[in-house]
């Protein structure tokens, strides 16, 4: 057998690409997260202000799960040609796309000056936010998993992961520090805008750091051996129909095992703006605190959950966290009900600590999933449109089961229920831990071949 395309490649390279990934998927999620706690905090009055406060927030969030509605089309456009052009080209224009709209979001008038048409233009950024943001997931991930080698690769891909939770600690630390600074007045008059024309600079450093980088060795070695035998495979042409007829069944997984990853996430840390402030009257600034803080542990556990997921398996892990968040998901407003930052704390550090132990492994997991010459698509849409499903609406049926039951009882039921569909999902998966994936071929489904020999974690 040909010495297999995912060696381990020098560390030092490994560590590059690894930061590449990382930089860029955390300016990504900053400027895709500080919309939403904008969303929480002043998008409500500056542009839905003919609306009552609870309203006004329900509009503002309805715009922030509109870039979520157009999270699946960017990851059938980025997975289509990622699988085509390689990983690094499109991670690229991912990173452009995101950065430019969050930096226009900074320049928008608002509706006490153009009416409804602020409204407007904020909803065309946040679809462009939502669509660049469906396709930078999938390459981040593949660019570090097809990099590295099978027996640390839930460890080593889990670190793009954590640019989840260094987005929302840039993005939390920035809105915190402003509102500490500035007074309520000019933090909604003009200092709103100042996190969201940061983003200009962030991305100029992200894109100087993803150019640096080299593609998948995985993705060029499939790439050749296609144009060696000048293949017609349909794979080539559409990968989106090839993941369809042989990884239908990874998609659903894909899917059901993001329900409680993605609804638990926006739950914790967005909603609980609107909750610690609207039915607690804590503050905006302690509110903002205590998830940055719980951003900060989130970070630092995830890839200990990765390295976890290398040694007993990917299934095991993710388990964990989702039966974790269920059994968190009452604890988590009683906590927060003692009006106490303290409680608030421990409420969102423990929920976002159990949410890692479902987001670490899923980066390999994914993955591990889907053969090469249709990977950037297949676990782009597992995950892309579980977010429809999940996070984009999260939020609004979070606000709207509080508005008319006014009760956190009906919330963390529907916690609750999605842990028990993602148990159900990840329990119906077959464990991929230790996968070559190099062997994996475009013509068998990833989820029926033969996993590699179990591997022991150094």
């Amino acid at each position: 057998m040909a010495a297999s395309a995912t060696a381990p490649p020098p560390p030092a390279n490994l560590r590059r690409i690894v930061a590449a990934s990382l930089i860029g998927t955390t300016i990504e999620w900053y400027d895709f997260f500080l919309y939403g706690s904008a969303a929480a905090l002043v998008f409500n009055k500056l542009f839905f202000p003919e609306s009552d406060p609870l309203v006004g927030t329900l509009l503002s969030f309805l715009t922030y799960a509109i870039g979520f509605a157009a999270r699946p089309l960017g990851a059938l456009v980025f997975g289509h040609y990622g699988d085509r052009l390689g990983r690094k080209k499109l991670l690229v224009i991912s990173l452009l796309m995101m950065g430019g709209a969050t930096f226009c979001i900074g320049l928008l008038p608002t509706h006490a000056t153009v009416g409804t048409a602020a409204p407007v233009l904020l909803t065309v950024m946040r679809l462009i936010q939502g669509f660049a943001l469906g396709g930078e997931w999938g390459g981040a991930v593949l660019l570090v998993s097809e990099h590295g080698d099978a027996k640390r690769r839930g460890f080593w891909a889990s670190w793009p992961q954590t640019g989840a939770p260094a987005g929302q600690l840039l993005a939390t630390g920035v809105l915190s520090a402003l509102t500490a600074l500035l007074s309520e007045s000019a933090f909604t008059s003009w200092g709103w805008r100042v996190p969201f024309l940061l983003s200009g600079v962030l991305v100029i450093v992200g894109l100087w750091i993803r150019l640096s980088v080299d593609e998948s060795p995985v993705f060029k070695a499939a790439l050749a051996q296609a144009e060696a035998r000048k293949s017609t495979d349909a794979a080539q042409r559409m990968p989106l129909v090839e993941v369809l007829r042989h990884h239908w069944r990874d998609v659903l997984v894909a899917m059901g095992a993001r329900m409680a990853e993605n609804i638990s996430y926006y739950v914790i840390t967005a909603f609980v703006l609107v909750y610690a402030t609207t039915q607690t009257g804590l503050s905006k600034q302690t509110a903002l605190n205590a998830v940055l803080i719980g951003s900060a542990l989130h970070f630092a556990v995830i890839p200990l959950w990765g390295a976890l997921s290398d040694r007993i398996g990917r299934k095991p892990v993710y388990l964990i966290g989702a039966a974790g968040v269920g059994l968190w998901a009452f604890p988590f407003f009683t906590l927060i009900d003692t009006k106490n930052f303290g409680a608030l704390l421990l409420a969102v550090t423990v929920g976002l600590v159990l949410h890692g132990a479902m987001y670490a492994p899923q980066a390999a997991f994914f993955s591990e999933m889907f053969a090469t010459r249709m990977r950037y698509s297949g676990a782009s849409i597992g995950a892309q449109f579980a977010s429809v499903a999940a996070g984009a609406p999260a939020p609004l049926i979070a606000v709207a089961l509080l508005d008319n039951y006014g009760s956190s009882t009906p919330i963390s039921l529907y916690v609750i229920l999605a842990a028990v569909l993602t148990l159900i999902a990840v329990a119906c998966a077959k464990e991929t831990r230790g996968r070559d994936l190099a062997d994996v071929s475009s013509k068998e489904p990833a989820g029926t071949a033969a996993p590699a020999a179990p591997v022991q974690s150094g």
